[in-house]
């Protein structure tokens, strides 16, 4: 008798808190959309998850269960693929959108939405960064920078430093033994960045200040919450560090433009020299503030991407053989090409890789370093006949966009000859987002990539210690083991 009341009573008990979650569901969905008006029965259909937790914790759970595709397919099952879905994420009432047309509207339309990244993101990265600045002033400081960073001059005199890095750096690991692949690959990448944007060098300094990017990148995505223990916390603490660090370099440049007066105008320039002579047309120059903050943006992303996308390309290669082969022999035809008295790459050899940059794509397609772009809603704004009320955030799913079998035949196999005589529409392919906001550095990014996949191809083979390791998928994907392997190097073929 005891064991079935104590039955009857846990059956009573789970009904109750079964109804009160519901209700709580109910009450913040109401909460969320009360202040909509009557506007809130043209919200897309989706769900406001939880009182102030909202959608995270499924959002977290399928992006740390290896199957990250399941917090979208989820609305997908519930209310049909409409490309568009309300959510609350992050702290915001939030507006999915998740299919190329959708997507497309977004990033396109700088009249309607703006960044709208959440708390964290802002902190950590800056609020003069390009990730915050009106339109404005976002179009100024692009073109302003985009010469230093993708010029065709300035891509030809970083190429020899990336080469030559390249080079050493492969030839090291090769004595090396088992490395951590992705982290030696991090670090390659930053010591090219910090080269090209701040003229630093250095090993121990390098390695020091890369610890402190990696700390602040994984509170990037993280939830602001300021208390030890958690990513945000030391992320902030990181940021400090490198507010400090980069400071006393700008003071350090001024001391030396000052002493040299002419003379500096003819030494190298780097990212920081260009930002320290930007003048708009009423000739104010950027506050020391505006390049700190402009410089984690660029040095953040410009490693961050490279090194994760030419580790997932190497790997990517290695695990289709035939793929490996063609991209192979595509370097070993440029080297037969190539005149007597040349030495090393040219820009030119680089842009006739055709194949490697088809690589490139579908290792950027597959893996998704960057899942979601943030925008915010200025004004209401009408998508697929769903309303996107004005302060709402808006989340750009690039992964679902290169994930969807309505959009690519076979997503999720490596398949680099799918863009053969292949151009996506708009809104298909957005890897580095799209539209005035698109990353401002791919063009550099593709070049790192390719110089390393040149030398790997040619010379050199990776054995993976671990090669069924787990992936996590925050704040980019990666194998839990950050890829431990062996590099080896290989004889030429003749």
């Amino acid at each position: 008798m005891g064991v079935e009341v104590f039955m009857a009573v846990s059956l009573v008990l789970l009904s109750g808190f079964g109804a009160l979650f519901q209700l709580l569901r109910k009450v913040n969905g109401w909460f969320c959309e009360w202040k909509v008006g009557e506007r809130r029965f043209l919200l897309p259909p989706g769900d406001m998850g939880w009182p102030l937790m909202g959608n995270m914790f499924h959002f977290l759970r399928a992006f740390k269960s290896g199957n990250p595709d399941s917090f979208l397919s989820s609305f997908v099952k519930r209310f049909g693929r409409t490309g568009i879905y309300r959510a609350f994420m992050f702290g915001s009432p939030t507006i999915l959108v998740t299919i190329p047309e959708t997507c497309k509207q977004v990033l396109m339309d700088d009249s309607n939405f703006v960044p709208g990244w959440p708390k964290a993101t802002e902190e950590l990265i800056g609020k003069k960064s390009f990730l915050l600045i009106t339109p404005e002033e976002h179009r100024w400081l692009r073109k302003v920078t985009a010469a230093p960073v993708n010029g065709h001059e300035m891509l030809s005199n970083y190429l020899k430093f990336i080469e030559a890095s390249v080079i050493s750096s492969l030839e090291s690991w090769a004595q090396l033994g088992e490395i951590e692949f992705l982290t030696e690959l991090r670090r390659l990448t930053f010591r090219i960045i910090m080269h090209i944007f701040l003229s630093l060098e250095g090993e121990t300094t390098m390695v020091a200040l890369e610890k402190v990017y990696t700390a602040l990148n994984k509170g990037i995505r993280a939830m602001a919450i300021n208390f030890p223990g958690f990513a945000y916390y030391y992320a902030l603490k990181a940021r400090k560090t490198l507010v400090a660090v980069m400071q006393r370099t700008i003071d350090e440049r001024k001391e030396v433009r000052r002493s040299r007066g002419h003379e500096s105008s003819t030494l190298r320039k780097d990212m920081l020299d260009s930002l320290m002579d930007v003048q708009d047309e009423n000739g104010r120059h950027l506050a020391d503030d505006e390049i700190i903050d402009t410089l984690i943006m660029y040095l953040n992303a410009g490693h961050e991407s490279s090194g994760h996308i030419t580790m997932w390309a190497t790997l990517l290669l290695q695990q289709n053989p035939l793929a490996f082969q063609k991209a192979k022999e595509e370097q070993e035809e440029i080297l037969r090409r190539r005149p007597p008295n040349q030495k090393g790459l040219s820009l030119q050899e680089t842009r006739e890789m055709v194949y490697l940059s088809k690589v490139i794509d579908e290792t950027l397609r597959v893996v998704n370093i960057s899942f979601v772009v943030f925008r915010q809603a200025v004004n209401d704004v009408m998508i697929n006949g769903y309303i996107v009320p004005k302060g709402w955030k808006t989340q750009v799913w690039l992964r679902n966009v290169h994930m969807d079998p309505k959009v690519y035949h076979e997503p999720g196999t490596f398949n680099p000859s799918r863009w053969d005589d292949y151009t996506p529409k708009a809104g298909s392919f957005i890897p580095f987002s799209a539209g005035s906001r698109l990353c401002p550095g791919n063009d550099l990014a593709k070049l790192e990539i390719s110089v390393f996949l040149h030398y790997f191809l040619l010379d050199y083979q990776l054995e993976r210690v671990n090669p069924d390791c787990a992936v996590n998928y925050l704040p980019h994907p990666r194998p839990k083991d950050n890829c431990l392997a062996r590099i080896q190097k290989i004889r030429r073929s003749p």
